[in-house]
């Protein structure tokens, strides 16, 4: 599974986009099932990354924060928090998913190898049952991965200490992981710390578009990114094809969250730009979305779809199209018969998702912290906040209700849900919504 960080679902060569180089992406695309209307759950790394280890959604895994209380903040800048105390507090999330029937872990029970790389929030590796990895929630002396608190300890951040890594910094482990599985299979966790901030690509990627007109300043340093982790996905798909894998490899590829650099949010401390405020983190389309591709030769169809579908359905499609047979009722519909080339995706099928914010005030409530759910169901999409007592929803995306027809309005610029005409479809969007779950 190849999981790209902080990319927008229209920031790719095979999705329209002919400013920016993917093009060992576009390669992968022209062999594989696109889904191109693909929508995760929620639009920040965590709960997102963990629906595609269970396939359950946030409020089911729980895991629905960043950073579990007393939040992240408390966490890195009181005085009196040292170390152990710190690993203790990550260690009350972390535990979270060790009891949850997680893919890896499925897939180890039965002889799988299981490799982690890149980003991965779950304290060592083996809390969600991978079998090797690169991620043990010790510091490792890497530039992004490590914290230092008030007291002068060093920590591990969270998101991944030495496994962030992978793409930037080597692709040794990767390398080494498919040398040396011998006869076993395997399941490959490929989530680097790309092309999410800091844009600091290296000159080849940079000088791509120097030169480019037709690319703005503030976008050059996340298309540079992009153009980097693009060849990082090269170099996986090279050494599957240098150890005869391939063809009998199924690779999936989505994006964890959506990233747009916004024009007027220069950050001068860190010299580059934020994101807009309607991508990342955001109940919006350029936070949401992302294409979904299945590759895998002679046995997934090499088509594109244009239905809805979603991340949690990763998970039971992964495990259809290895033929493991499990209990486990998962929420999301198994793809392959669509992947397989046999049919088409479900044209009346509604995609949910739940907004919170990054720090968690408890854990084990999420109905506690939910900030914005939605629901899309045809063109129409539906937003309802949260406010919990307080003058408006966290983040302030919204004060209201909200309805939008994202395929006319694809930047959910003009909210319908006052228009007469639309009431009944707010009704039954919202009674859609509340059927999907209901925060208590």
């Amino acid at each position: 599974m190849i999981i790209s960080d902080d990319q927008t679902y229209t920031d790719f060569g095979f999705m329209g986009n002919r400013r920016v180089h993917t093009p060992h992406l576009d390669q992968l695309a022209k062999r594989s099932t696109v889904l191109t209307h693909g929508y995760v759950p929620s639009s920040v790394c965590r709960p997102s990354l963990v629906t595609l280890l269970t396939g359950r959604y946030p409020h089911q895994h729980g895991i629905h924060f960043n950073h579990p209380p007393p939040g992240f903040g408390k966490l890195t800048r009181t005085p009196t928090i040292n170390k152990s105390q710190y690993d203790a507090y990550r260690e009350s999330a972390a535990k979270l998913i060790r009891d949850q029937p997680s893919l890896p872990r499925i897939l180890a029970n039965i002889g799988y190898r299981c490799m982690q790389t890149g980003k991965y929030w779950e304290g060592h590796y083996r809390n969600a049952g991978f079998t090797d990895g690169m991620t043990i929630a010790e510091p490792s002396g890497g530039p992004q991965g490590d914290k230092q608190l008030p007291n002068g300890d060093f920590v591990a951040h969270g998101n991944g200490d030495h496994g962030l890594t992978i793409g930037r910094e080597t692709m040794q482990p990767i390398d080494q992981f498919i040398a040396d599985r011998g006869d076993d299979p395997f399941f490959l966790w490929y989530a680097p710390f790309l092309p999410h901030t800091p844009h600091d690509a290296p000159a080849e990627f940079r000088e791509l578009f120097s030169d480019r007109r037709d690319v703005k300043a503030h976008e050059k340093p996340y298309f540079a990114a992009i153009a980097q982790f693009d060849q990082t996905v090269g170099h996986v798909l090279k050494v599957l094809d240098h150890h005869h894998l391939s063809a009998n490899t199924l690779v999936v590829f989505l994006v964890d969250n959506g990233w747009r650099p916004d024009p007027s949010r220069f950050v001068a401390s860190r010299q580059e730009w934020d994101h807009t405020k309607t991508s990342k983190r955001a109940p919006f389309e350029s936070g949401l979305r992302t294409p979904i591709l299945f590759c895998w030769p002679d046995q997934s169809a090499t088509r594109t779809h244009s239905g809805l579908v979603s991340s949690v359905d990763i998970v039971p499609t992964i495990l259809a199209a290895a033929e493991i047979q499990t209990e486990i009722d998962f929420p999301g519909k198994n793809l392959w018969p669509t992947i397989s080339g046999g049919e088409p995706t479900d044209t009346q099928r509604a995609v949910f998702g739940e907004i919170y914010p990054g720090d968690a005030s408890v854990l084990g409530n999420p109905s506690r912290d939910v900030a914005y759910r939605w629901v899309r169901h045809k063109h129409l999409k539906l937003i309802i906040p949260h406010k919990h007592g307080k003058k408006s929803a966290w983040n302030d995306y919204l004060d209201g209700p909200a309805l939008y027809d994202v395929v006319t309005d694809p930047d959910e610029e003009t909210n319908l849900v006052g228009h007469s005409r639309y009431q009944q479809d707010v009704t039954r969007l919202q009674k859609l919504l509340d059927d999907w779950w209901t925060p208590q």
